[in-house]
């Protein structure tokens, strides 16, 4: 499973320069992070997840349950 992470930034309205300028993380790091090839070892880190939270002023476990919900892709689907 993968987190459509641009998809829910397009959702939220949200762009990583704003995350990045909310949450005080760089953006350079959070670019990375968020345009890189996921795994079934690393899809997101908590880092990644506190940005989020931040710049919605929400709690992490809500974003995380946003991302469960609406955001997952299989990976046979990825691949097409």
């Amino acid at each position: 499973m993968k987190i459509d992470i641009k998809g829910y930034l397009d959702h939220q309205d949200l762009t990583i320069y704003r995350v990045a300028k909310i949450s005080g993380y760089g953006y350079t790091t959070l670019h990375k992070s968020f345009n890189k090839e996921q795994s079934k070892a690393t899809s997101m880190n908590l880092r990644d997840l506190d940005a989020l939270a931040q710049a919605q002023h929400k709690m992490m476990w809500e974003v995380l349950k946003e991302l469960e919900e609406g955001y997952l892709q299989n990976d046979e689907e990825n691949d097409e």
